[in-house]
């Protein structure tokens, strides 16, 4: 019989406060707020759960949030840390199984179907206790590691996994056994699934909707007249339905890239199961495109472009390249596809691959930004602007890239 799915959805608790309680410890059991000095501009990036307390939120206005919590600690925040506990805790994730998605710079999907086999000891009392355990030991392993706090929720959805993480919280871990997923959302409160904000949540509720049950259980027209053609993928997803695979990866989304900054490197990296030499290179040449997206955001271009390749056996390279300062993706594809062919000399399969760009200079004021590469990614870019990032690609990063197929 065919393993049932096991998709995990893990959550950094409250990530950008438990990073800065790393370097403050006397910040921990205070109201702290993330995102900018208090009074000023910007928006709320992350608060503490005693923040929360006096009604303050993610996304919230900091001039907002000053006035609700008065007392809180009020932090900017320092992205390059960020950054660097991020990339630690997927490395640790990694260890646990080869297949992970980034949904944010503090979410990841862990895939482990099938891995009860691999797992499994004496003491466990079925499949489910097996990846508790295991998925209880990823947890600690961050905590004991980095000294950060997380959540998990398994389950046989990403739907379905997104919201048992939410229950887990705050540092716990739960598993929704399959066919308990429709009882276990049912009780639960509209804005508790995925895709459902607070303009939805104020539709459904001026309908009398307050429930997922109530939800799942309306007319199809109701639903239609709220989330239009996406109706019945909700319906669905409020029983427990939806992806049963990972899906796409998503480059972290609070990516840290203020104009003009030439300090450090520009740099993103992908963990999968390689099936073919054709997907490592749509990979490759995705992650070309993406950190020249970032270049020409900040305005600078770079002299040095790097490779990084880790095998299936945890063996890792970097090969670097010195080149005319560019942002172009296709100048980038071209020195990335050349060190990756040289240093494919092992027969083993590839499971992370990275680009990096450094060396980095300010964009020149001269008539070579006219040229027909900087008019074509600044058309590019001006298009992923208006409808997303993902609008457009090179053919490259999507041959052979079966990730980037819609999420169902």
């Amino acid at each position: 019989m065919r393993a049932a799915p096991r998709i995990c959805c893990l959550d950094l608790d409250t990530f950008f406060v438990s990073v800065e309680r790393l370097f403050d410890p006397s910040l921990e059991g205070k109201a702290v707020v993330v995102g900018g000095n208090k009074g000023g501009g910007g928006v709320v990036l992350s608060c503490s759960y005693e923040a929360r307390v006096f009604g303050v939120r993610s996304g919230m206005s900091i001039r907002d949030a000053s006035k609700l919590a008065p007392r809180a600690v009020f932090l900017p925040g320092r992205h390059d840390e960020y950054a660097r506990y991020s990339d630690g805790a997927r490395a640790i994730v990694e260890r646990f199984s080869p297949v992970v998605r980034a949904a944010s710079i503090d979410e990841h999907y862990v895939d482990f179907h099938g891995c009860e086999r691999l797992y499994r000891e004496p003491g466990d009392a079925d499949d489910d206790a097996t990846i508790v355990r295991v998925v209880c030991s990823m947890t600690g392993a961050i905590k004991a590691e980095l000294g950060l706090p997380s959540s998990a929720g398994i389950a046989a959805t990403k739907p379905m996994a997104k919201v048992a993480s939410g229950l887990a919280k705050p540092c716990g871990v739960r598993l929704v056994p399959s066919g308990t997923e429709a009882a276990t959302l049912a009780p639960l409160g509209v804005r508790k699934l995925p895709g459902i904000g607070p303009v939805s949540e104020g539709r459904l509720t001026a309908l009398g909707i307050a429930t997922l049950g109530e939800l799942a259980a309306a007319p199809a027209e109701t639903l239609r007249r709220v989330f239009g053609s996406h109706a019945e993928s909700i319906r669905a997803a409020a029983t427990g339905g939806g992806a049963t695979s990972l899906g796409r990866e998503r480059p972290a989304f609070r990516e840290h890239d203020p104009r003009g900054e030439r300090l450090g490197s520009i740099s993103n990296e992908r963990t999968f199961a390689e099936r073919s030499g054709t997907e490592t290179e749509a990979i490759l040449s995705g992650l070309c495109e993406r950190v020249c997206f970032r270049a020409r955001k900040r305005g600078v271009k770079a002299r040095t472009v790097t490779l990084r390749l880790r095998w299936t056996d945890f063996t890792t390279i970097t090969r670097s390249s010195t080149v005319d300062p560019t942002h172009c993706d296709l100048v980038v594809r071209d020195v990335v596809f050349s060190l990756y062919r040289r240093a494919r000399e092992r027969p083993m399969a590839v499971r992370l691959v990275g680009v990096a760009l450094s060396n980095l200079e300010g964009e020149s004021a001269q008539l070579e930004l006219f040229g027909r590469d900087d008019r074509r990614a600044v058309a590019v870019d001006e298009v992923r602007e208006r409808f997303g990032y993902d609008a457009l690609h090179l053919a490259a990063s999507v041959r052979g890239d079966r990730s980037r197929a819609p999420d169902p």
